[in-house]
């Protein structure tokens, strides 16, 4: 792997480690007014073990790709649009974030969801976990941005989950947008899902488009990996 550029201190990791992975519980469980809050203690630390992994990871194997991607939208060569589109994502991640306790347990402005359904959520959640760590370990080149990597002599991932689908950080994000909601029990955090998985398939659509004309090879790896997103349908 590329790891050239280089690394933070330990200690400032250490401290960037430790505020990233108290700030998500304690928000969650905050929003929610309920420290006893089973669904949001097991999303919570589901949230801490994504986050923990990926940036003790990049640290360690692979620093260029954590300085990649923890660059600001606008960065180097990020194509235009993505740049606003960029920025609307994260606008409805943290909007998403923000609702999910507050309608599921705060104020419970949904429904009650049965059991078996927030037991489908959680399910959802252990692919989706799967799928954006091994991302992180297969593909060096998997920035925020859609931009090419040609600094970074950027070259088509072909193997392991991108042997499945093309775009399998977006199916592990869109597995957690689905799980999250059902298993905390928030249906405005599913509509804010539906939402965002417009703007996901936007993005998929404007990042093929650039990988085609301008990344050597993605053509042929179009035919041999056919599904973008969901395998045999899209």
């Amino acid at each position: 792997m590329t790891t050239e550029a280089p690394k933070m201190s330990p200690l400032v990791f250490a401290i960037n480690l430790l505020i990233s992975t108290l700030f998500f519980p304690v928000l969650i469980l905050w929003l929610g007014g309920n420290v006893r809050w089973v669904e949001g203690w097991i999303f919570s630390l589901w949230f801490v073990l994504m986050l923990s992994f990926n940036m003790i990871y990049l640290y360690v194997k692979d620093p260029a790709l954590l300085t990649e991607r923890t660059k600001a939208p606008g960065s180097d060569n990020q194509k235009a649009w993505d740049k606003y589109l960029l920025t609307f994502v994260y606008v409805i991640a943290i909007l998403w974030l923000v609702i999910l306790p507050l309608d599921a347990e705060r104020f419970q402005w949904s429904p009650v969801f049965p059991l078996w359904l927030k037991i489908v959520g959680g399910i959802a959640l252990i692919p989706s976990l799967y799928l954006i760590e091994r991302t992180t370990m297969e593909n060096t080149f998997l920035s925020t941005m859609v931009r090419i990597q040609s600094e970074r002599k950027q070259q088509v991932i072909s193997t392991g989950v991108y042997g499945f689908v093309r775009h399998p950080l977006y199916l592990g994000s869109s597995l957690m947008m689905i799980g999250a909601p059902l298993l905390l029990g928030s249906l405005y955090g599913l509509l804010i899902t539906l939402v965002g998985l417009v703007a996901l398939a936007v993005r998929i659509n404007g990042e093929e488009k650039m990988l085609s004309e301008e990344l050597e090879g993605y053509e042929e790896y179009k035919k041999k990996v056919t599904s973008r997103l969901i395998p045999f349908i899209w």
